[in-house]
């Protein structure tokens, strides 16, 4: 078999769709590759270890100088990384860009998550690069990871990172809930990535009457995906019992007077400065979890 002569081939053809058929030369691209590292990885079986370079040597002339040993060696990487995932299972709609983002991750199970979030929130190749570089997947609970093995679905409070990373944008050397507060405010899209999917902002500060007193929520927001509320507490301290009752009686008012029959019940998440295990431990409401916070 005449590997060369194909793998130019197919490149040649996809050089020719890039420039046609631009609606569609992305998940073309992703095809090509694909089948170009498979032939390359039989190539090398048969060949030798040098025969890329050989190759590449060729289609840069050939073809194009982006074919480089460089280029080749990672079209073989993503074969060999994805060929035994069914193709009506991967991810058809993320770009050749996206795949290249985590070519570099050794852990199958991290390729995944990033992949599955890339589709399920429609990141851009730049969204996913400072997903990885935020080390997102190891900041997850170890029981999600645990799912994510297993191919089990995810609910609502498996994604959510520990820590959560916030960008602090006051100068101001006194740290308090209101400063943190608008630092989320002020990367709002970024928050609500790093939560998981499906979530949608409500208001901050959301005034609620609870007897003769008004309350007030940090944050409200919505989950169109699970179909719920979601209360966000936030806490510059160590968590503390109190700050359990606190969103349980938030939870519950939401609950009774916005929560329409159709939606589950709300969810809390208290973001502090520490976490202590065994408050949440020994907390009844499994609804509410603790995440503490990263300032960057």
């Amino acid at each position: 078999m005449n590997y060369y002569n194909e793998i130019k081939e197919k490149l040649l053809k996809s050089e020719i769709y890039d420039r046609v058929k631009d609606y569609s030369k992305d998940r073309n691209k992703v095809f090509v590759y694909f089948e170009t590292g498979r032939l390359l990885s039989e190539a090398g079986k048969e060949y030798g270890k040098n025969i890329i370079k050989q190759y590449s040597e060729k289609l840069m002339i050939e073809v194009g100088k982006k074919y480089n040993e460089r280029t080749l060696r990672r079209i073989r990487q993503f074969y060999e990384i994805f060929h035994n995932q069914k193709w009506s299972t991967m991810w058809t709609k993320l770009c050749w860009s996206h795949y290249r983002e985590v070519l570099s991750l050794k852990d199958i199970n991290e390729i995944i998550y990033y992949l599955n979030e890339c589709e399920n929130k429609n990141l851009t190749q730049r969204q996913l690069h400072d997903l990885i570089k935020n080390n997102t997947y190891n900041r997850l609970p170890c029981i999600t990871k645990n799912k994510i093995i297993k191919r089990q679905e995810l609910d609502i409070k498996d994604l959510i990172p520990n820590p959560i990373i916030i960008k602090k944008t006051s100068s101001n050397e006194k740290f308090s809930e209101y400063v943190l507060k608008e630092s989320i405010l002020n990367n709002l899209d970024s928050f609500l990535l790093q939560l998981g999917n499906g979530y949608s902002y409500v208001g901050n500060e959301y005034k609620i009457k609870i007897g003769s007193s008004y309350n007030y929520i940090d944050l409200l927001l919505f989950n169109y995906k699970y179909n719920c509320f979601v209360i966000v507490e936030l806490k510059v301290t160590e968590l503390k019992k109190e700050h359990i009752g606190q969103i349980e009686v938030y939870m519950n008012y939401i609950d009774n007077n916005l929560r329409r029959l159709n939606q589950d019940k709300t969810i809390g998440i208290v973001i502090c400065r520490r976490n202590n295990k065994y408050v949440i431990e020994y907390s009844s409401d499994s609804r509410i979890i603790s995440r503490e916070y990263l300032l960057i």
